[in-house]
């Protein structure tokens, strides 16, 4: 069942999300050579605690830390640890916020000091096909036009979307229904209305589309070990154009 949510619903999801834009910008801010990424997640855990919400992913499914993040070739569910970012690398942060019994979720991908031309256009790509994702989210529209929108421009530019993983429905549950693949037919799925939410996020690779799980049960990695991307927004479907809310300025 796809939920429809009411405004009263909307704004507490985009106070949960607003909470999740602000400790994306702070991890911008901790991005850095020589942090290990375990002091990032503690500071988001602080910071989450500090505006009143609660890290959405600690314990969600046995998950181990308040937050994903994933470096170079690691594509999601990275566990926050010991390791030190060195120049060069690029670093996926995905996290959520549940405030009020409602959540957001949302992800961003840094680059830790200069990074190869190629790596920035991974990036960018990844966001753009995330934009264009978006652009979908519209009353009358099927679910997998937003799917196919998302593939095309992955694959247009020579990269390839991860299969294994998809976006999701949002709101009294982190996951919820519909699971939104980033590959698909246009004009497929189901009939999109207003009152959807949605977490839209493209994971793009560099090179082939398949993953493997590492041995801590949780990180995903790129089969072939070239780098990977993720951007990841929660949008609400409105009668006009879609409302991304894990930005800033929304109230």
């Amino acid at each position: 069942m796809i939920f429809l949510r009411s405004e009263h619903e909307i704004k507490k999801i985009a106070q949960s999300c607003r909470i999740v834009a602000k400790t994306l910008k702070l991890a911008e801010q901790m991005i850095r050579i020589g942090i290990t990424t375990l002091e990032i997640d503690r500071e988001i855990e602080k910071y989450i605690k500090s505006h009143g919400g609660r890290p959405a992913f600690k314990g969600f499914r046995g998950y181990p830390a308040n937050s994903c993040i994933s470096v170079d070739d690691e594509v999601v569910h990275g566990i926050p640890g010991q390791r030190r970012l060195q120049e060069g690398e690029i670093v996926g942060v995905d996290l959520g916020v549940e405030l009020n019994g409602y959540f957001g979720d949302a992800a961003r991908t840094f680059a830790v000091g200069k990074v190869s031309a190629e790596k920035q256009r991974l990036m960018r790509v990844t966001k753009a096909s995330l934009y264009a994702g978006i652009e979908m989210a519209r009353p009358g529209k099927r679910l997998y036009d937003i799917s196919h929108a998302i593939q095309s421009v992955v694959e247009n530019a020579g990269y390839s979307v991860v299969r294994k993983l998809v976006g999701h429905g949002i709101g009294r549950s982190m996951h919820e229904d519909p699971q939104i693949p980033n590959y698909g037919k246009a004009n497929t799925g189901p009939r999109l209305k207003a009152g959807m939410v949605f977490a839209i996020e493209p994971m793009v690779n560099m090179g082939t589309y398949d993953v493997m799980t590492g041995d801590d049960k949780w990180t995903e990695r790129t089969a072939d070990g070239l780098p990977s991307a993720h951007f990841e927004h929660t949008v609400v479907i409105t009668s006009g154009d879609p409302l991304i809310l894990t930005v800033d300025e929304v109230s």
